[in-house]
């Protein structure tokens, strides 16, 4: 046996031995999971032919993220947006129905208690933009409405920051809201604007070795929820922004995109007069009934 011959044999009886060790893993999925796991990993080292050194250049990347890692910002979100693992799991997992809303990235920001904002109200609570009314309509892929239905929203401010990116007890640009019975919604904000992620840690240093950029186009994010329907998580994109195609986070999606009209003076919707310019965005959420047992 030649050299070559005796590494691969060494080689493939390690991930050999590796693989026998699940056998006795009890949850089906969990075993399943794991094998495919070792498979693949063990495969992508010996295509690339893993050096020592970059092994541990890997454990202290991933070190980095987990030691940057706290309540108010995730790493390894971020890692896996920029890989596009995230949209991916999203194209797995959505359901397959033409008519429903896509979905995209959940995104590092989201706050569990956001504060209610009563329907009309304004989510922006201080935040630096140019007020931007949004409404559209939430429904059914069958078209009835969907009244009652939990609408969370939460974006950045004019100068692309979220709210927790400033302090803990700081919470400007997002709230949730329940629509009005024939599903309509309606509500201020300020308008999107493109940002970047944050690119200070260490997927930063990654997108930087790479050649990428870290910018999102000007995006705000939707989480809708509705009783014996598939939960919706989205973004509504604006129109003409310059980072439409090189979103970091490969999250784009042509349905998404929407149109900002621009107001200088007049009556909104809602029969306020906004003092300055301000913009208006409408958009329709449709969402797709859970399977029945």
């Amino acid at each position: 046996m030649n050299p070559q011959e005796t590494a691969a044999r060494r080689e493939r009886a390690v991930t050999d031995k590796v693989l026998a060790s699940f056998a006795d893993t009890a949850d089906p999925r969990l075993r399943e999971v794991m094998l495919s796991l070792v498979r693949h990993l063990h495969a992508f080292a010996r295509d690339v032919r893993l050096t020592e050194g970059e092994w541990e250049t890997a454990i202290e990347f991933l070190t980095r993220a987990g030691h940057i890692t706290d309540d108010r910002r995730q790493e390894f979100i971020l890692l896996s947006d920029v890989l596009g693992l995230s949209m991916l799991t999203v194209a797995i997992n959505e359901p397959k129905e033409p008519a429903a809303t896509e979905a995209t990235v959940f995104g590092p920001f989201y706050v569990d208690d956001a504060p209610e904002v009563p329907l009309g109200g304004d989510i922006a609570r201080g935040a630096v933009g140019t007020p931007c009314y949004v409404s559209g309509q939430v429904r059914s892929v069958d078209g009835n409405p969907l009244g009652g239905a939990f609408l969370h929203v939460w974006g950045a401010d004019d100068d692309g920051f979220y709210d927790v990116q400033y302090s803990a007890d700081h919470s400007a640009g997002r709230g949730w809201l329940r629509t009005a019975p024939d599903g309509s919604y309606h509500f201020w904000t300020v308008l999107p604007t493109p940002y970047p992620i944050p690119h200070d840690g260490p997927v930063g240093d990654l997108l930087a070795a790479t050649g990428r950029g870290p910018m999102r186009p000007a995006h705000l994010h939707f989480k809708v929820v509705a009783p014996e329907h598939h939960t919706l998580i989205t973004h509504i994109f604006v129109a003409g922004d310059p980072h439409l195609d090189d979103d970091a986070v490969f999250g784009v999606k042509d349905s998404l995109v929407v149109e900002a009209a621009h107001h200088t003076a007049g009556q909104a919707p809602d029969g306020t007069r906004p003092e300055d310019a301000w913009a208006q965005m409408t958009f329709d959420l449709v969402l797709v009934p859970e399977p029945t047992s």
